[in-house]
């Protein structure tokens, strides 16, 4: 019996099946891979419970995951974009310039402050909305003009650390008002306001790109936006919004940091993109877009705290974290050569 033939025509994309098909099983095998890390993880306790007895008490425990908290938040912006196909290395300098652009207009010229004297009622809402705006500035220079992600973000990052080291005159910013304080010292049912909010958001995060059309709408423009496009997926406007949500988060980021700091350093954020590759590659995460969950970056994030505060303990100098950092992203590297047959790009 001759059957109706269903080949695709030569030079067309095959459009992505709808959301709730294969993306799904593919969906659960991507956290299946996710729970590699967690025996990582529990060898590092067992290994920083052997080093130093603190290690394991409360006090050390809460102060880890909170020092994670920032870095947490870029990880999930950053792993959003790279699942969408695309890079942003300026997030480093948002962490910096929002909370610094926000404080300056708000607090005294004595306090190294711009002068402007704003109601500091508004500190917060500057701080997200300059999130918001770079990362609208970086989508529209990346889809409407059609430039490269890595160039545009990398010249930003430049631009923005100029900008936060003009504002703020190469000195701290101190004198904050409390609202800038609050969420980086509250105390929320006994632990710190900056882990739930970290654990809201990555939640919320994890429910949006597994189970909503327009999270997997994501997936499929990281793995093939030109078949996403067929299948009628709005791509630029998706990326785009990812863009932004990017951007607030950073901002918000940075507005932990200065809260748990009590300042905003002329150098705030400096440094910390290494750090968020890093989490996001040990995680799982493609740089080739279309791969990888959030849980699996957030396990990065718990991994990379977790080896920090052993070699702390064990008294290993700081120097040498970098160098470590970058050793397990080559690790990293080579586990997913040999266990997937092919290594993220």
């Amino acid at each position: 019996m001759t059957g109706t033939s269903t080949a695709t025509p030569a030079g067309v994309a095959k459009a992505p099946s709808p959301p709730g098909g294969p993306l799904r099983p593919r969906l659960r095998l991507a956290r299946l891979r996710d729970l590699a890390l967690v025996p990582a993880i529990l060898v590092l306790v067992v290994v920083g419970a052997l080093i130093d007895p603190v290690f394991l008490s409360t006090a050390n425990i809460i102060n880890v995951l909170q020092q994670q908290t920032e870095l947490s938040l870029l990880v999930l912006a950053e792993a959003i974009i790279l699942i969408g196909g695309k890079f942003d290395l300026s997030l480093e300098s948002t962490v910096g310039l929002a909370p610094a652009l926000a404080v300056a207009l708000v607090i005294p010229a004595a306090s190294n402050g711009l002068g402007t004297d704003w109601p500091t009622t508004l500190a917060i809402p500057i701080c997200l909305l300059v999130g918001l705006a770079i990362g609208a500035f970086n989508g529209m220079l990346i889809l409407r003009l059609g430039l490269s992600a890595f160039i545009v973000t990398l010249g930003m990052l430049i631009v923005l650390r100029g900008v936060q080291i003009g504002i703020t005159g190469g000195q701290n910013l101190f004198e904050l008002p409390p609202s800038v304080l609050y969420l980086g010292n509250a105390l929320w049912f006994g632990l710190p306001a900056s882990i739930w909010l970290c654990a809201a958001l990555f939640a919320v995060a994890i429910v949006v790109l597994g189970f909503f059309r327009h999270g997997r709408s994501i997936y499929a423009i990281g793995g093939n936006a030109d078949a996403a496009r067929a299948a009628g997926i709005r791509t630029d406007r998706v990326v785009w919004i990812v863009f932004m949500v990017a951007g607030v988060l950073a901002a918000l980021a940075g507005l932990l940091m200065t809260g748990r700091l009590g300042s905003v350093a002329a150098a705030q954020g400096q440094g910390m993109i290494f750090t968020v590759f890093a989490a996001a590659v040990i995680g799982g995460v493609s740089m080739d877009g279309g791969k990888g969950t959030l849980f699996g970056a957030l396990c990065g994030v718990v991994v990379l705290g977790l080896i920090n505060n052993i070699l702390t303990l064990a008294g290993v100098s700081a120097q040498w974290i970098q160098a470590i950092y970058g050793l397990i992203i080559l690790v990293a590297l080579m586990l997913a050569r040999i266990t997937t047959g092919k290594a993220q790009d």
